[in-house]
């Protein structure tokens, strides 16, 4: 992404104050700007029909009326692919942040966060990196402990094909990078996830994080 224009943010949180809150601090930023909000899911995917140009991220709350935020999240991620969404919500249970990353989105923050936090999630999604607020992360960790498996139970093809997960490619996206066969990069995906002992891509994202492969999910 072009860093001299500013990274486009549309808000969603049916507290109207949260909205002017993060409007607030994003006018102090050069680097990002708010392009549009909405007090629901429902509501913001009306929004974003209407647009001519799509935001780069959507932060989304979780827990709202009508379309919460992971049906919001998911429907932004099949209508928008290039759409990132960070969800912002006051629940850090393992469970609630699975359903979350399983449903596309990008990056996961509690509402208590610093403001630099959010800053610093919304840069992430647009480099094509998840975001997990500090204790979010320590749960997610705890919440992946089990077998001890390590790295050097993969091939270097596999670990490669590990961190292309852990930044949020598909196997299609796998396989133009690495011109293999679409096929080839999801065996290799399915070798991955069976060696590690692991039953879903977002696991094997943050498995990823948590072993020192990619970046520190809990920072940018």
């Amino acid at each position: 992404m072009d860093s001299s224009v500013p990274i486009r943010v549309f808000l969603v949180d049916d507290h109207a104050v949260v909205r002017r809150g993060m409007r607030a601090f994003f006018e102090m930023l050069d680097d990002i700007e708010v392009v549009g909000e909405a007090g629901d899911g429902e509501a913001a995917l009306a929004v974003l029909a209407g647009l001519d140009d799509l935001p780069d991220v959507v932060l989304m709350d979780l827990l709202m009326p009508r379309l919460d935020g992971i049906g919001a999240t998911r429907a932004i991620k099949q209508l928008y692919p290039r759409v990132e969404v960070v969800a912002l919500t006051s629940f850090s249970e393992a469970d609630r942040v699975h359903v979350a990353l399983e449903a596309g989105a990008a990056g996961y923050l509690l509402k208590d966060a610093e403001a630099d936090q959010v800053g610093a999630a919304v840069r992430a999604a647009t480099r094509g990196q998840v975001h997990l607020d500090p204790a979010v992360a320590r749960t997610l960790t705890r919440s992946l402990a089990g077998p001890a498996r390590t790295a050097a139970a993969l091939t270097p093809r596999e670990r490669e094909i590990l961190v292309h997960v852990a930044r949020g490619r598909s196997n299609r996206d796998i396989a133009e990078v690495l011109v293999i066969s679409e096929r080839t990069a999801r065996t290799h995906v399915s070798n991955v996830l069976g060696k590690l002992g692991l039953e879903s891509r977002t696991q094997a994202a943050l498995w990823a994080v948590r072993e020192g492969l990619v970046g520190d999910a809990g920072q940018a």
